[in-house]
């Protein structure tokens, strides 16, 4: 400003009583310019945020004050400028400048993601090939994991020969319990031979014949152990041909009448729902005894006056078999460990506990799958679900 154009200024300011101001439409701006005695001490520049009273609306404002003296009079200048419109235009910023980091942050998540999976899927796929889809050690892929990173091809050698030593030490395993326990067959058998031979002895008294009765009862017992572990030992070992047609109904009728008998002794109803003439490819001899240990399971555990049903059918495209007895049951806890070996339901009852061991082996060994279903006193459901919907009438 030039000093005609102060002059003028001053002369507005002179025309009030001791202040002239000026203000913006918004009252987003305005400026003061008022008379004030000299300090020639004061600081002549200076700002503060205060509150003002503009034609009735109070904001507040950013604040320039300016001291100065002119013909020997002396002036305070205040230019102000809202602080609505500073914070709106922060917010605004503070606003924008999130978002930028939130998309950054979202941008460099994905990339980093992609990258991560293109950088992993050699791992990805050692796990998937390799590990989770083995269910024996037999079965373990060793084609190498094409990989650009040396530490993942590491990796998979290091897998590769891990599962051979551990396929090794499984067959040597298997092995052993079958040699064990074929080799005490024969023992078994000679001692059983001699006390047939005791008891031909006319000498002896009641108290020894039944000692000796006893110990051959025991021998039977310990016989058919060893010869339940041969069977999942070899099942196990997949020494059995799995190339018989096998109809479920007929076998189960075939067990309805071998065990007439006991049902009738138990005074159990035994109802046969079989509809289909299902046809299965596998071992028939196996499966036999697969339903045949269901079905004295349901026999042993049920009470008098129960009953025992069997049927078939069809869900989702796959066949399945149940054997359903109205029995004791079993809690949460039993039902864990019921395919454990030497797993019994109660203490009460005759048995090895092997039962459900060689049912669930055996349906390992065709890849048919037992679901269980109990309640307490109420009864037990077992359901065969076979892996493929094969031709059925």
């Amino acid at each position: 400003m030039n000093k005609k154009e102060i002059d003028d200024f001053i002369q507005n300011a002179d025309d009030s009583t001791e202040t002239y101001s000026q203000f913006s439409t918004l009252h987003s701006e305005f400026l003061v310019l008022s008379k004030i005695p000299i300090k020639d001490n004061d600081k002549k520049t200076f700002f503060n945020n205060e509150y003002r009273i503009i034609e009735g609306e109070e904001n507040e404002y950013r604040i320039l004050q300016y001291h100065f003296t002119y013909e020997n009079q002396g002036y305070q200048l205040e230019i102000g400028s809202s602080l609505s419109e500073v914070n709106d235009l922060t917010f605004i910023i503070r606003f924008f400048i999130i978002i930028v980091l939130v998309v950054i942050l979202l941008v460099t998540f994905l990339a980093d993601t992609v990258y991560i999976e293109y950088l992993l899927k050699p791992f990805y796929k050692i796990i998937d090939t390799k590990i989770k889809r083995v269910n024996e050690p037999e079965a373990f892929d060793h084609t190498p994991i094409k990989a650009n990173s040396r530490d993942f091809r590491e990796l998979d050698l290091v897998l590769n020969q891990m599962m051979d030593r551990i396929t090794e030490l499984f067959k040597k395993e298997k092995q052993f319990i079958s040699n064990v326990s074929h080799e005490l067959l024969t023992p078994i058998a000679l001692l059983k031979n001699k006390f047939e031979n005791l008891l031909q002895n006319e000498s002896l008294d009641d108290n020894a014949v039944d000692k000796i009765v006893g110990s051959m009862k025991t021998l039977d017992m310990l016989k058919k152990i060893i010869n339940n572990l041969l069977l999942i030992s070899r099942i196990e070992n997949n020494q059995y041909e799995a190339n018989e047609e096998i109809n479920f109904h007929e076998i189960v009728n075939d067990l309805q009448e071998d065990l007439e008998d006991r049902i009738e002794d138990r005074e159990i109803e035994f109802v046969n729902k079989m509809e289909h003439d299902y046809v299965f490819t596998g071992n028939k001899t196996s499966l036999h005894i697969l339903i045949y240990n269901l079905v004295t399971n349901a026999i042993k555990y049920n009470r008098p006056n129960g009953k025992i049903i069997a049927k078939d059918g069809f869900e989702k495209g796959h066949y399945f078999i149940s054997i359903t007895d109205t029995g004791l049951g079993m809690s949460e806890a039993h039902l864990e460990k019921i395919f454990n070996r030497f797993a019994r339901i109660s203490s009460d009852q005759d048995g090895q506990g092997l039962g459900l061991a060689i049912a669930e082996s055996i349906a390992s060994f065709h890849h048919i799958e037992i679901k269980v279903e109990s309640e307490i006193n109420v009864g037990t459901t077992f359901t065969l679900i076979v892996p493929e919907p094969l031709k059925h009438n």
